[in-house]
């Protein structure tokens, strides 16, 4: 790949020496450089700067490119979707209109079990045909790094086909892909009043299969009233880590349970919705190396109260930001309004949410040697947006496609 150049830069943003996960007032330090160059060799990037400090030698690159007037970003890093599905989900969406709760939808045969009955009838190629299309979607919208879950299989076949469909994926794609085993996502009916026979299932049956195809990173658990009990959660979780999968775990989406005190004591990666938080969760987040993501579209769509991101901020947790794309309680993976979300509904400043949508979104994801800033190595994910005023109206102007172009890797993606 020949080295690219691209000049006049109005700002080149997330410019840093070294990588360090933020937290606290740190997360609002947004480094930048205006007027810059920077360049591009074998798709990682290995020089940049002010235009004024510019060799000579690089202006005579042929591979160039003029961001006149363009802010560039790090692409998001998005480090938790349920991207791999069957089916949307717009009945269910009628239904809530009509007033019915996430509970009593999922009581009536909807929610994940609607989900998992859809993907277990759908072949695995027309689920991988699928996926790539939303894949293309997002990447369109600058998302450069994803997580992405089963949990919609809960069965041996249904989980393994959707972590061989992530694999594909991971293959085909240039963005950097993470695979999470959510087996413990739903208790399948047969197994309703069965709990630890379907957990059996899930550590005995499931994880050699899943481990022997090498087919995760990580490993998840709903932990929540109603799904999986923290003693559960701790249970599959130590099971998963025995086949080196790290914990990253849905906690306090619908009430407060001891999902952080599993987590952190599990030293999960990240501990994900926290839309229910007491002051004693905030305080054990406050105190732990472990990342809370927020999933601001999921307390949209289903009209919940949005994360505490301010007192999680400003007590010193770390946060991370990302879609939940999913097709019953987010069905977007549009990465732009996630971070116009963050700072009209959660008060969170610009610099803070795109800090945590991209080097703390990487760290979710155990990828922030590669990516999540300007950095000499790291690869270039870059997102240019269309000549705008400040970085600050990406959140502000929520209803605009403000994206240019999205390089992945050195190369543009249509």
């Amino acid at each position: 790949m020949a080295t690219q150049l691209v000049r006049n830069i109005r700002q080149l943003i997330n410019v840093r020496k070294e990588n360090q996960l933020l937290r606290g007032s740190g997360l609002a330090i947004l480094p930048s450089i205006e007027d810059a160059y920077l360049v591009i060799e074998d798709g990682r990037i290995t020089e940049f700067g002010e235009m004024k400090d510019i060799s000579s030698s690089l202006l005579r690159i042929d591979h160039s490119t003029d961001a006149s007037g363009q802010f560039i970003l790090p692409c998001w890093c998005d480090s938790h979707t349920h991207l791999v599905f069957a089916a949307n989900r717009e009945n269910e969406f009628i239904d809530k209109l009509k007033g019915l709760s996430y509970a009593e939808i999922a009581a009536k045969g909807g929610g994940i079990l609607n989900s998992a009955k859809k993907l277990n009838e759908t072949s695995e190629v027309e689920l991988f045909n699928q996926a790539w299309k939303r894949l293309k979607e997002v990447t369109q919208l600058g998302t450069g790094a994803i997580e992405i879950k089963s949990g919609y299989g809960l069965t041996t076949e249904g989980e393994l086909k959707m972590l061989r469909v992530i694999k594909k994926l991971k293959e085909k794609s240039g963005l950097s892909i993470k695979a999470t085993f959510l087996g413990a996502h739903a208790y399948p009916l047969e197994y309703k009043d069965n709990h630890q026979g379907y957990i059996d299932r899930l550590i005995r049956e499931m994880l050699p299969a899943i481990a022997k195809e090498k087919l995760a990173d990580y490993i998840d658990v709903f932990c929540e009233t109603g799904f999986f009990s923290p003693e559960e959660t701790e249970m599959i979780c130590q099971a998963g880590m025995n086949y080196g999968l790290k914990p990253k775990l849905h906690v306090n989406q619908l009430s407060s349970i001891g999902g952080i005190e599993t987590g952190i004591k599990m030293k999960a990666v990240s501990l994900d919705h926290l839309e229910v938080m007491t002051d004693d969760d905030i305080k054990n987040m406050q105190n732990s190396g472990t990342i809370g993501t927020l999933l601001p579209s999921a307390a949209f769509f289903l009209r919940m109260p949005f994360q505490p991101a301010r007192k999680l901020i400003d007590q010193g947790a770390a946060i991370a930001l990302a879609s939940d794309y999913n097709p019953g309680s987010s069905p977007s993976g549009n990465m732009n309004f996630v971070l116009s979300l963050s700072c009209i509904q959660m008060r969170m400043l610009p610099e803070e949410a795109i800090n945590a949508a991209t080097i703390n979104g990487a760290y979710a994801m155990d990828l922030q040697n590669e990516l999540g800033s300007i950095m000499v190595g790291k690869k270039a994910n870059l997102i240019f947006t269309r000549q705008i005023s400040s970085i600050a109206y990406l959140p502000y102007a929520f209803g605009t496609n403000l994206i240019d172009k999205v390089m992945i890797a050195g190369e543009w993606q249509s």
